[in-house]
């Protein structure tokens, strides 16, 4: 399938990016240092796709941002808790990806296109939480650039690397891993710092 989208070029690359940001599969760092390797014979496709495939990303996040806001907070958390498993989003890490985002909307938004799960599906809960669009989009575009800039980055770097590509590949992947397991975790005692701050039966400001 991939070879298929690039035979159109940029916007076959800026197609992939839309199609990993509103489906996990593929994920985006593998699919990004493929990109680098094999999309970039020069240092202007390689700028050339960093914002094409930004765009891309961009673009599937507004749809989960879009749903997110039709779906108003009662649907959107019945939907992730009835279909989330179906697309690797556990009802529990949504609901402290919600309690992490209304802390700090601009900067949650930026942070999480530096990591894999949040990346994906944090757009959904600007949806439903109705954040100003323009904000959201600048700072969702701002953190893909850079995530897709590093990946593409290093795969055209491994292309004419000594190091066996593949190698490298594993131990970029391990990093991003170990990045999402640390994020989750933060997410995990964000929540519960918010759950003393707000015990049982206290309605929220």
């Amino acid at each position: 399938m991939i070879p298929s989208f690039l035979g159109f070029g940029l916007l076959g690359a800026a197609c992939l990016a839309f199609t990993e940001k509103v489906s996990p599969v593929p994920p985006s760092h593998v699919l990004l240092l493929f990109l680098g390797m094999t999309a970039a014979p020069d240092v202007s496709t390689l700028v050339a796709l960093m914002f094409a495939t930004t765009f891309g990303s961009t673009l599937g996040s507004m749809i989960w941002y879009t749903g997110g806001n039709w779906l108003g907070p009662d649907r959107a958390d019945a939907a992730v808790r009835r279909f989330g498993k179906y697309i690797f989003l556990k009802h529990a890490t949504y609901q402290r990806l919600t309690v992490a985002y209304r802390r700090n909307n601009f900067r949650a938004s930026l942070i999480a296109q530096l990591v894999p799960v949040a990346r994906t599906y944090l757009a959904l809960e600007a949806g439903v939480l109705r954040l100003p669009f323009v904000p959201f989009a600048i700072a969702t575009m701002t953190g893909a650039f850079i995530w897709n800039a590093a990946f593409l980055i290093g795969g055209y770097m491994m292309r004419d690397s000594d190091h066996d590509p593949v190698t490298i590949g594993f131990r970029i992947i391990a990093i991003v891993v170990v990045a999402e397991i640390v994020f989750l975790v933060a997410l995990r005692h964000s929540a519960r710092g918010e759950d003393k701050d707000h015990p049982s039966g206290e309605t929220h400001p």
